[in-house]
């Protein structure tokens, strides 16, 4: 137990009309009872040493993604790689480098397919070459490190670069994180990004930028299965791209980078002739410049959209996007990627609480409401400003209501949440003492009684909380407390799998992952699986 997850188990057990003498033979009671092993405090020490000694390995190995991934793409090419391992140690170790790469294709069946390396399998494939290595596994890994930082290097300018683009990479992180489940400042963030790269290192070209996702097609499949849909671009470009969709057989190149998987870059769209040009305003003899189609992969390297940036707006006629650019402009995608996914793994979290809440009302007639929570950053600056985990320490964080509902059932759902702090929420403190936790609080505020009940992510952080209130009633009869555990249960486990989905190491399930609306639905519907999972078991 953590001390805040202790705290909570002894206000839980204890309860609120305790008094102060009874409190204090209570601590009495168990400082006295409580005895720890010399075998089981040698454990725990060890449990805790191991911790800490992976945590110092992973900081080790992201810093050196870090150095080898100068232009924040975001991965590295597993090809080039591998090349340089192979003269690990005088190339005693290729038996050792080809084990792991068969072991490395096997937890990411994608490898094989994309070669590309994200921090987590670059960390992964390092850890299974070091243990094919007779010896200490640590050692290995630190002469790996020390060999692959010999192998790059990076001038001064490179250097500065390199930290100017994660900053602002991460600033698009950052946009996911508090902006709850708005893609707008997300777009935003991306747009800035590449505005700020470049002014910086771009030549002051002036761009254009869009970003589009596939959507099923469905009013005109003859046009294809799937069409793209213009969902954010530049400023001056939105009267002639937003909302705009591109069929497969109209003019332009997306669909062709959609379907290598890779950037295609046409220096010369004059030259081209099988370019879409959405502003038909524009005289043919100005329809000059270069134009950039990035593809956008999830976490299984499956395209869900487009970005695409064009430099028909800048008169200088050697307008085009040099090879640092480019590799630049694929860690926004990445960067986007994330966020956009983050957002999206918010939304079905909210589509599973409504269903869970359209489950429970019917059966639990004492509760009178529940508000349903996500947890967010604060005002403070996120602790960790890595571009790696989206789910980040924070020095603070709020709260936003996003659900509320009644005794009738009747659901308000909150579009524009207000973010609750700690400081001007006393009479919340119970909430925020919930997410400290990670465990159920009851409290009573204002002599009706509360039940708030975190969900976790996979690290057992808090992502969200139900608070239920159940009026003046201490408890709820047993049936309905029954009902109300099992709604619970399957709620959190249909979190879980919406999130274990989300890893790299999963394999995806076969889902068009841009059609949001259908994978909304789906997140409801994981909650009636798994209910009808646990009623198959007790039969």
């Amino acid at each position: 137990l953590t001390l805040p997850q202790f705290v909570q188990l002894m206000d839980n057990f204890v309860g609120e009309d305790i008094s102060l003498p009874t409190v204090k033979r209570l601590s009495a009671f168990i400082k006295g009872e409580y005895k720890q092993t010399k075998e089981e405090k040698m454990k725990q020490l060890e449990k805790v040493h191991h911790m800490s000694h992976m945590a110092q390995r992973k900081q080790l190995l992201e810093a050196l993604f870090e150095k080898w991934d100068s232009n924040a793409r975001g991965s590295l090419d597993l090809k080039e790689v591998v090349a340089v391992l192979s003269r690990f140690k005088g190339g005693m170790g290729k038996v050792a480098l080809m084990k792991a790469k068969e072991q490395l294709f096997s937890q990411y069946p994608q490898l094989s397919r994309v070669g590309k390396l994200s921090p987590k399998a670059f960390q992964t494939f390092l850890e299974l070459i070091a243990s094919e290595f007779t010896g200490s596994e640590d050692e290995t890994i630190d002469d790996l490190v020390r060999f692959l930082t010999t192998r790059v290097e990076k001038s001064h300018t490179e250097s500065l670069q390199s930290s100017a683009r994660r900053k602002w990479l991460q600033d698009i992180q950052q946009a996911a994180e508090t902006s709850v489940t708005s893609m707008e400042p997300v777009y935003k963030a991306v747009f800035k990004a590449l505005s700020q790269d470049m002014e910086a290192h771009g030549d002051n070209k002036r761009i254009s930028a869009y970003i589009a996702l596939l959507e099923e097609n469905q009013l005109s499949p003859e046009q294809g299965q799937v069409l793209l849909r213009y969902v954010a671009c530049t400023g001056d470009d939105a009267p002639y791209v937003l909302n705009q969709v591109l069929h497969r057989d109209m003019k332009g190149v997306s669909f062709a980078a959609i379907d290598q998987g890779k950037p295609i870059y046409v220096p010369k769209v004059e030259l081209h002739g099988n370019i879409h040009f959405w502003n038909s305003d524009r005289p043919v003899e100005e329809r000059k410049g270069s134009l950039l189609v990035l593809p956008l992969h999830d976490a299984h390297w499956r395209v869900f959209g487009i970005l695409g940036l064009d430099t028909l707006q800048d008169q200088c006629e050697k307008s085009i996007f040099l090879t640092h650019e480019i590799t630049f402009y694929e860690g926004v995608c990445h960067a986007f990627s994330k966020a956009y996914h983050h957002i999206c793994m918010r939304e079905h979290v909210l589509q599973v609480a409504v269903t869970a809440l359209d489950w429970l009302y019917p059966r639990t007639p004492s509760i009178h409401t529940v508000t349903t929570y996500l947890v967010t950053p604060g005002k403070d600056k996120v602790l960790q400003r890595k571009a790696k985990p989206l789910f980040s320490l924070w020095q603070n964080y709020a709260l936003c209501k996003m659900i509320t509902t009644d005794n009738t059932g009747q659901k308000e759902i909150h579009s524009s949440p207000v973010a609750l702090l700690r400081e001007e929420n006393l009479l919340r403190d119970y909430l925020f003492k919930c997410i400290d936790s990670s465990e159920v609080t009851l409290t009573s505020v204002h002599g009706e009684h509360h039940i708030a009940v975190p969900l976790h992510d996979l690290s057992r952080q808090t992502l969200g909380i139900f608070d239920i209130s159940i009026g003046q009633h201490k408890k709820l009869p047993p049936e309905e407390q029954k009902n109300l555990q099992k709604m619970l249960k399957m709620a959190q486990a249909a979190c879980s799998e919406i999130l274990q989905r989300s890893l790299e190491e999963t394999e995806p399930t076969d889902v068009l992952e841009a059609e949001r609306v259908v994978n909304v639905r789906h997140a409801g519907i994981l909650f009636h699986r798994f209910m009808l999972q646990e009623l198959r078991e007790c039969v």
